[in-house]
């Protein structure tokens, strides 16, 4: 919900019209009627009707009467009518849809004690309002320094100056009742203006200030919610939610208005349901509900003593157990009724844009160049190693500087000798004993046995 004003500016950041709630091309209000009868006349004979609904700061709304026959459209600031002086506001919804409106929030149209329209508002009508628009964001911060100060219990979240800047009106919030009558003379001599105290509940202070909601959009109330219904937690309990009130709650603190959205399809889908503390006997024992699915229509049961294992069946099938138990009758059991889902948890993916398959990183890709020098390389592998590594230590022993020196310097150990005679001599007793104990390799070609002529002649 945003207009041509609000877009972004040249360097990307969010340009916005600077109204701060009252857009002048009324496409990015709070709680805007589209009016569908603009494009259509009246009859013949058919007056319009005059009365005009107007919009003030955070979409506070009143009726009021054309008795002036100005020709109004919807986005015209006009002068209105007040207890006290006049007040600035919008023109929101203009025809036909006023008087449905009207009948909607219970305003008739037949009271004597109407507020109307004076007129178009002019320039000097728009700066005094600007200008004390400007005064409510400071004088905020300084109302709730007084309340602290008091130490009151409540919460001031929002200041509203009429449009002749003759009055301010203070909205607040509070728990319990509060004695403000020290905290008004302390407004009145601080902002030398009549001052009003409304206290809100806390749906209407999000309503007013708006917000995102954990949807990820703005909140219902602040955008097409004119209207708060209760919310228990009973809903929450229908719909099988957890009752976390971390994740019940809105902005608001209280329980969010849309668990109360699609709590009556819950409800008719609850009618074809056994209550779940009733139990099933059959003659292979009682079974207690474990789980439901509403939509589906499927109820788990488990035996008692045996709690591991549930059986599926239909709430039909629960009914008619229930029916049967109902006349002292029993079933086998619940295994007659079960029904077996079989849960195809198989992901088919298409290659539809020609692309590599998803799974082509899991195995790794062997290295041909390796193979090809195994088979074109050396025929003696061990040697060419072997002379790597000599070449290896000739580069190292020619980057360290005096290499030879040092090891010429270097003064026999007789331990160390020691230590590796004893090392030999144990090698060469192993290799000894593994001679021994070796067999002969039957893949090896034994020698022919040349025969003697003198052996065969004897």
């Amino acid at each position: 919900m945003a207009c041509g004003s609000c877009s972004t500016g040249k360097d990307g950041q969010p340009k916005g019209c600077k109204n701060n709630g009252t857009c002048g091309t009324d496409s990015c209000n709070k709680l805007t009627v589209f009016d569908w009868l603009a494009n259509m006349t009246l009859p013949n004979g058919e007056e319009p009707f005059n009365w005009v609904e107007v919009r003030f700061k955070n979409g506070r709304k009143h009726y009021y009467k054309n008795t002036e026959n100005l020709t109004l459209s919807i986005g015209d600031v006009v002068a209105t009518q007040a207890e006290y002086g006049h007040d600035i506001g919008m023109v929101t919804l203009t025809g036909e849809l006023v008087r449905v409106q009207m009948k909607r929030k219970k305003v008739s149209e037949t009271d004597p004690d109407f507020f109307k329209i004076y007129r178009k508002a002019s320039q000097k009508d728009i700066d005094i309002w600007s200008d004390a628009r400007d005064l409510e964001e400071p004088m905020k911060v300084k109302a709730r320094q007084f309340a602290i100060d008091l130490k009151l219990h409540m919460k001031i979240s929002d200041i509203e100056y009429q449009g002749d800047a003759s009055k301010a009106t203070f909205y607040y919030t509070a728990e319990e009742r509060v004695d403000f009558r020290e905290l008004i003379k302390l407004f009145a001599k601080e902002f030398k203006t009549r001052i009003e105290m409304k206290q809100v509940g806390f749906r209407q202070e999000a309503s007013r200030l708006g917000g995102i909601g954990s949807c990820g959009r703005e909140l219902c109330c602040s955008t097409w919610l004119t209207d708060f219904r209760s919310v228990s937690t009973s809903a929450a309990r229908y719909q099988q939610l957890s009752l976390n009130p971390l994740k019940l709650a809105g902005q608001c603190g209280k329980l969010k208005c849309c668990l109360n959205y699609e709590l009556d399809t819950y409800l008719d889908a609850l009618k074809d349901f056994p209550k779940t503390d009733i139990k099933l006997y059959t003659e292979k024992g009682t079974a207690v509900c474990q789980k439901t699915d509403i939509f589906k229509g499927h109820m788990w049961y488990a035996y008692e003593g045996e709690w591991m294992n549930w059986h599926l069946i239909t709430t039909t099938q629960a009914n008619d157990i229930i029916a049967l138990n109902k006349q002292k009758k029993k079933p086998a059991s619940l295994e007659e009724y079960a029904v077996e889902l079989i849960q195809d948890t198989k992901s088919e993916y298409e290659n539809v844009v020609g692309q590599d398959s998803l799974t082509r990183f899991d195995s790794p890709k062997r290295n041909k160049k390796r193979k090809s020098n195994n088979r074109k390389g050396n025929k003696h592998p061990n040697k060419s190693n072997k002379d790597a590594n000599l070449k290896d230590s000739n580069r190292s022993g020619r980057n360290k500087p005096n290499a030879h020196k040092s090891k010429s310097k270097n003064k026999p150990n007789p331990r160390k000798e020691a230590v590796n005679k004893d090392v030999k001599a144990n090698n060469k007793t192993n290799l000894d004993k593994s001679n021994k104990s070796s067999k002969p390799n039957p893949r090896k070609r034994k020698p022919p046995v040349k025969k003697n002529d003198s052996n065969d002649a004897k």
